[in-house]
């Protein structure tokens, strides 16, 4: 293969296991009685030190430069818990109380959110893509939680709350680190967001305090979620941004909500009608709209 079919590859495969692990966070949180604090702190502790570790291994000296200067390690302890941790929080707290196709589709909403807060912050008017883009995301999240009636939600006003949060957080969590990922790597800069955002939610859950009905199916999942759902396609992403530019490697994300969906569905025995599909198609053409404003 070459560089670009391996980026791409490699960006459809991230993608793909970040969906798939909402599917098992769902697993564990409604079949095996898990807190989401007790498997984010195991999560963002376990992916953030291997992480960590294999830029140490490989050399990357922005492992411990990042920490020389008080503005930026300010930044990056606001990072790892305002941006990090809400953004891990919201999202499966949202699967909890919904299910992981539902939670995945609200987040992904988030691109349209930063494109109008962009245009706002820097005075740029949206073109005919970007007022389409958020039109589609605002219908397409309309149809999955109403299935088009004003009178009645498919999912509990705590679950569509947690999932607009969800979306919300992950806008920050993509703005916020921007001024650090110019001046160090990627690999630092999440492995440290990862490992903050761990240590600030084990306050509230202690890993060392498990939790839930454990058997062998609940040992494979957290395991997955851990390794398969954040180390590998953390890792695979930087890497694909690297091969792809990150705008290309961005769309391909389109394949989380659509993976999560189906695993979902095919496994969990989520119901999703034809109206959800619609709705979720509607919420990821977002990207691909926002995709086609070339402007700088």
């Amino acid at each position: 293969m070459n560089t670009h079919a391996k980026g791409v590859a490699m960006a459809l495969f991230a993608a793909m296991l970040w969906g798939v692990s909402g599917t098992s966070g769902q697993f564990l949180f409604q079949q095996r009685a898990m807190r989401v604090e007790w498997l984010m702190a195991i999560r963002m502790l376990g992916a953030g030190s291997l992480l960590l570790l294999f830029g140490i291994l490989q050399k990357d000296g922005n492992v411990w430069a990042v920490w020389r200067k008080r503005s930026d390690r300010l930044q990056l302890v606001i990072f790892g818990i305002v941006g990090m941790m809400t953004v891990q929080y919201t999202y499966f707290a949202a699967i909890k109380h919904s299910n992981a196709a539902t939670a995945t589709i609200l987040q992904f909403s988030a691109p349209a959110m930063i494109a109008a807060y962009l245009a706002l912050r820097y005075g740029k008017r949206l073109n005919l893509f970007g007022y389409i883009a958020i039109l589609s995301a605002l219908l397409g999240a309309f149809l999955l939680v109403t299935h088009g009636r004003l009178d009645t939600l498919t999912i509990s006003p705590l679950a569509l709350l947690l999932g607009i949060a969800s979306a919300v957080s992950l806008a920050l969590y993509t703005l916020m680190p921007g001024k650090l990922l110019h001046k160090y790597s990627a690999v630092s800069i999440i492995g440290w967001g990862l490992l903050i955002g761990g240590v600030a939610i084990s306050f509230v859950n202690p890993p060392w305090r498990p939790n839930g009905v454990w058997d062998i199916y609940t040992h494979l999942n957290v395991l997955f979620v851990v390794f398969f759902g954040t180390l590998i396609p953390f890792y695979m992403y930087l890497r694909a941004v690297q091969m792809i530019g990150g705008q290309q490697a961005s769309l391909l994300t389109s394949g989380e909500p659509l993976s999560a969906t189906l695993i979902a569905v095919l496994w969990l025995g989520i119901p999703f009608q034809a109206i959800d599909w619609i709705g979720a198609l509607l919420i990821i053409a977002t990207v691909f709209l926002l995709a086609l404003d070339k402007r700088p």
